[in-house]
């Protein structure tokens, strides 16, 4: 059997990498703080991975504090998000905890309109205040953030979004039932 024969295996499709992320829903009356990354075309709610150890708030606390240099208090869980998407080329089941996050009174969130500039390693982050009204239609991700973000969020939600697959992708295979052996 030649090596090309071998290397010729068709591929399995890779498992999605699961991810933990804490996100902060950062309000002011009627306006919500979103962020992109240098090179996206869409919007988000600021946040990161959360470290082991690490609970959601000070997940918060310090991406904040890394990406923008600012102090935030973690408030009340929001939502609980389930999100299988597609960043890149790779594959994503994320699980994020959605908290409400109030910035440090006096600091520049409180006294400037916006928009900050910020970075996570070498990329640029670009934050800004968005309307309720303006959500409709921005390139937000995950979303069912559009719709979200307008209600009362003093309720936790549990949201499991899945992406589309893009329409080249083959459909999943069909659940197959499994014989007992006696």
């Amino acid at each position: 059997m030649s090596l090309s024969a071998v290397l010729s295996v068709p591929a399995v499709p890779a498992q999605p990498r699961m991810r933990l992320r804490a996100a902060a829903v950062i309000q002011r009356p009627g306006q919500v703080l979103l962020h992109r990354a240098e090179g996206d075309a869409f919007w988000a709610l600021p946040g990161g991975g959360i470290e082991p150890g690490e609970s959601a708030g000070e997940a918060l606390v310090r991406e904040m504090q890394e990406e923008l240099g600012l102090t935030v208090r973690p408030g009340v869980l929001a939502c609980v998000v389930e999100n299988f998407f597609v960043y890149a080329g790779v594959a994503y089941h994320e699980t994020g905890l959605y908290l409400q996050a109030h910035p440090v009174p006096g600091g520049l969130l409180d006294q400037s309109g916006g928009p900050y500039e910020g970075r996570e390693g070498r990329r640029r982050l670009e934050f800004a205040w968005f309307a309720h009204g303006e959500l409709a239609g921005l390139d937000l991700r995950p979303p069912f953030l559009r719709e979200a973000l307008g209600r009362d969020m003093a309720q936790v939600l549990h949201i499991v979004y899945r992406d589309p697959p893009p329409p080249e992708a083959p459909p999943a295979p069909a659940p197959s039932l499994s014989k007992a052996i006696a």
